[in-house]
């Protein structure tokens, strides 16, 4: 009995509580370390997101899980049993291309129907399934058009269709939306995570676009370098970054520099140039460890008595909102987002103030 039959046998019927998990997984590409040593447990019916921008390791991590990659060392466990030594063909795994794929000599129910062909199914049965799958999608009346007939927006779903008609325990989703205009994108990051709570089925999507990942993600994962800095909440990385790192890539958080004063019964005090600050932060800092005071745009705010000055350098206009870039002590460049009708003029000295207890001190980067 081969890896793929062991891991069928064994699986079956058992109930895990994490659907995937890694244990120091690591990637070497002659010298290149693309995935260095990370550790992750993704849920069941859940929609998770690998965040990171080009070349931080999230397409060789998914290709690993996949198994169109060999891990250079480390556990990959799908329903608690590893995953090495099981070729991609006999993983309860699917995977959505970036290019998806498609023949375009057949029928765009040809294609979805493709891979039952090596089952043994009737002629009837393998019709019913691509007419379901194809239902799913929202694509029965193009089921006789070649892919070449299809939006970019079409062919996605047909692609979509092929990979859950297989009733794959995970699918994985590599930059599937990159290819399509904004409108579409934001269309099909609505259908994707309605597919995904209608299916109840697991979905671990790679991007580089973060509006992308918020919109879809029940969890983020975010990864630089090879490694994941935070898995969490898009809720809890947006408002409780781990890093320095995180706190910019996610949203553009203003990032005062400074060193922690203290650490009390859960209370962490901050000293930067704008003064001492005691405000929520993440764990493991040490009083004298350099850190970051994290201040949302929309945190800021003009006026206050307790604030400091800046200059305004430029002002954008977005539809709803200003966004104000303004500069305070000679060096230190803060975003603020302004809601009123007329945002204050380039070269103006305004008051910024903020609530310290709504800031975030995370550490900062290489600590």
């Amino acid at each position: 009995m081969d890896a793929a039959d062991r891991f069928e046998d064994e699986t079956e019927g058992r109930e895990h509580r994490s659907l995937l998990r890694g244990i120091a997984v690591h990637k070497e590409y002659g010298g290149v370390h693309a995935v260095r040593g990370v550790d992750f447990r993704i849920a069941p019916n859940s929609y998770v997101t690998l965040l990171g921008p080009s070349g931080c390791g999230k397409t060789s991590l998914l290709r690993m899980i996949g198994g169109f990659e060999e891990i250079s060392s480390g556990i990959i466990e799908l329903d608690g049993r590893s995953l090495a030594g099981i070729p991609s063909s006999r993983r309860p795994v699917n995977t959505v291309f970036q290019n998806y794929a498609l023949f375009p000599h057949l029928s765009v129910e040809e294609n979805v129907g493709f891979g039952l062909a090596y089952r043994s199914l009737s002629k009837a049965e393998i019709a019913a399934k691509v007419e379901q799958a194809l239902s799913m999608v929202q694509m029965t009346s193009m089921a006789k058009r070649r892919p070449r007939q299809l939006s970019g927006g079409q062919q996605q779903r047909v692609a979509l269709a092929r990979a859950i008609i297989n009733e794959p325990r995970l699918l994985l989703l590599d930059e599937p939306l990159s290819a399509l205009d904004r409108r579409m994108r934001k269309d099909m990051q609505i259908e994707l995570k309605d597919l995904q709570r209608r299916l109840g089925m697991t979905f671990l999507h790679v991007t580089h676009d973060q509006e992308e990942a918020f919109a879809l993600s029940d969890e983020i994962i975010v990864m630089n370098n090879g490694r994941i800095e935070q898995q969490s909440t898009p809720a809890e990385i947006y408002r409780r970054p781990a890093s320095a790192y995180v706190a910019d890539f996610i949203g553009g958080a203003n990032l005062v520099p400074g060193k922690i004063h203290s650490v009390s019964d859960g209370a962490t005090a901050i000293e930067t140039p704008l003064g001492l600050f005691g405000s929520p932060s993440v764990g493991g800092l040490r009083p004298g460890a350099p850190a970051v005071l994290c201040l949302r745009p929309e945190l800021l705010r003009l006026g206050g008595a307790d604030g400091f000055e800046a200059t305004v350098t430029h002002v954008v206009f977005r539809g709803a909102e200003w966004l104000v870039e303004a500069r305070a002590l000679g060096d230190l460049t803060l975003s603020l987002v302004v809601h009123e009708a007329e945002p204050p003029p380039v070269g103006s000295i305004v008051r910024l103030s903020f609530d310290p207890a709504r800031a975030w001190i995370a550490a900062a980067d290489g600590t």
